[in-house]
């Protein structure tokens, strides 16, 4: 029986200790996206996937040309002169794909270097603002399936004044602004 009601009192003990546990949540991705040096980083990857994308479509031109240009012409050619312009045609489309393979690897890597302070900011900034409030865990609110707000405190606000992000921004304006720039981008 006292092992009963020992084993009862070390259980009531733990219920009671994990109880006055402080716990918080936060939205990294939010904070992560909408952080004035995210906007920085968009710009960047936006100019550079533009002159990629410029570059690529000023090949696929020349090639077009010079096919055309072939089609018109082989049948006048010489054996020599028609199999120099198919291996030129053929290098050409090699060309093509690798640099579209390279430019594609060249801007990933560019966007992770880019990102990477960000989000390390972002990490140390949280980390900061949960030594400070004493919080024993911080949970990333886009990975789990409930919170309770009443026994976990949302640590966005203060992340985002923290991170100097304007208090009107929200995700679904970044959303608009990125659709205006499009949108302007294509007239």
């Amino acid at each position: 029986m006292k092992k009963i009601i020992l084993i009862a009192a070390m259980a009531f003990a733990s219920v009671a200790a994990f109880a006055q546990n402080k716990f918080a949540h936060v939205n990294f991705q939010e904070l992560v996206t909408l952080m004035p040096e995210a906007d920085a980083a968009r710009a960047q990857m936006n100019a550079a996937s533009k002159e990629a994308d410029e570059t690529y479509q000023a090949m696929v031109e020349e090639f077009q040309g010079k096919y055309q240009q072939y089609q018109q012409k082989a049948a006048s050619w010489t054996q020599t002169i028609r199999e120099s312009k198919e291996k030129e045609l053929s290098d050409m489309q090699a060309r093509i794909q690798e640099f579209g393979q390279n430019v594609q690897n060249e801007l990933q890597q560019q966007q992770q270097q880019l990102m990477a302070p960000i989000y390390q900011k972002a990490n140390e900034t949280v980390q900061a603002l949960a030594k400070e409030g004493k919080y024993i865990y911080v949970f990333d609110v886009t990975t789990l399936l409930y919170v309770d707000d009443a026994q976990s405190t949302d640590l966005t606000p203060a992340a985002r004044k923290a991170l100097n992000i304007a208090d009107d921004r929200t995700i679904e304006s970044l959303q608009a602004e990125l659709q205006a720039q499009a949108a302007a981008m294509q007239q």
